[in-house]
């Protein structure tokens, strides 16, 4: 099978890379981030700088080492690096005490995190290591880079707070990883891994989630990303009650509107209707929980063709599960 049309889970290093916590690329459903898998099979095996962008918890992280792992040098070092700590000579400082302990790169990846957080000079001192031709590390002939950031560096570039140089130099190929709310369909397998993770992890059994939960999940918007998600799947295994979960949600969902008046003129038709509609987009989500979001089988268990569940989805305020 070739590298594009593969995108099955990866294994886990039995070593952590340094800094980054070790969890599995989970293969993606949604439209959107397996356009992003299929350009990681493309560039992955080249040595073109990557710069991930995304809000704060969308896995940045984990698609770094995703690259690295899929990379010619899934066998050299993979270092992460968090710029908001880095002092102005971090590059140079960095360089000669990896001479001194013969623990450079050795044409690894350097993995710079939030690097819209660089000061000015180290900016300077990075654009002046990618100028040269490569990264002034012990070892450091050829090495990767891939820088991410939550910030946005357009803005920061129209404001002179980054070095326009420098942003062309790690863009070589920008990837814009979407918020969990934009990737639904990417809920049911990420909550199933992290269940089985902590479940493992903190020697219980793995919960399996009800339909009336796993509807609630799809809902949620998600303002923590896979961060958020991660968490909620951990607490529903210590505790092993999803319910306090969705207690959770509930908190957090605004009141309720009153009921409108008799005197408003709502007629029983148009009270029936918004019923009607409300149960068929409870009934296609319970579907599409349990068919983990696969339309083709969920149309077939709703005995409708898959082109009427795509309008369906639209008609209940779900347009981005149904252009994926």
């Amino acid at each position: 099978m070739s590298s594009r049309a593969s995108t099955s889970f990866i294994s886990e290093s039995p070593l952590d890379p340094q800094g980054v916590e070790n969890h599995v690329y989970v293969e993606a459903v949604s439209s959107g981030m397996r356009s992003i898998e299929q350009v990681i099979a493309d560039i992955a095996p080249t040595d073109i700088p990557v710069l991930l962008l995304g809000e704060s918890g969308t896995g940045k992280d984990v698609v770094a080492l995703h690259i690295h792992r899929r990379s010619r040098r899934r066998q050299k070092p993979f270092r992460k690096l968090i710029c908001a700590t880095l002092s102005p000579e971090w590059l140079t400082a960095r360089s000669a005490a990896e001479q001194q302990a013969g623990a450079g790169l050795g044409g690894g990846t350097l993995y710079l995190d939030e690097v819209g957080d660089l000061s000015a000079a180290a900016q300077a001192n990075l654009l002046q290591a990618l100028s040269d031709g490569e990264l002034a590390m012990a070892g450091g002939l050829g090495t990767r880079l891939i820088c991410a950031t939550s910030r946005n560096l357009e803005e920061q570039l129209r404001a002179g707070r980054f070095r326009e140089e420098l942003y062309y130099r790690i863009n070589g190929v920008c990837l814009r990883l979407p918020p969990l709310r934009h990737r639904r369909e990417d809920i049911p397998a990420l909550a199933e891994y992290f269940l089985g993770k902590y479940a493992a992890e903190f020697d219980r059994p793995q919960p399996a989630l009800s339909v009336q939960a796993s509807v609630r999940f799809h809902d949620h918007a998600w303002p923590g990303n896979i961060r958020e998600l991660e968490n909620t799947m951990k607490k529903i295994v210590v505790l092993g009650d999803e319910r306090l979960a969705v207690a959770d949600f509930d908190a957090a969902l605004p009141e309720p509107r009153a009921a409108a008046p008799a005197s408003a003129g709502i007629s029983l038709k148009e009270a029936a209707r918004a019923a009607s509609r409300q149960a068929e987009r409870e009934l296609i989500l319970k579907v599409l929980a349990r068919t983990r979001w696969n339309r083709k089988r969920a149309a077939t268990e709703l005995k409708i063709s898959y082109k009427a569940l795509l309008y369906k989805l639209k008609q209940i305020g779900l347009e981005e599960a149904a252009g994926s």
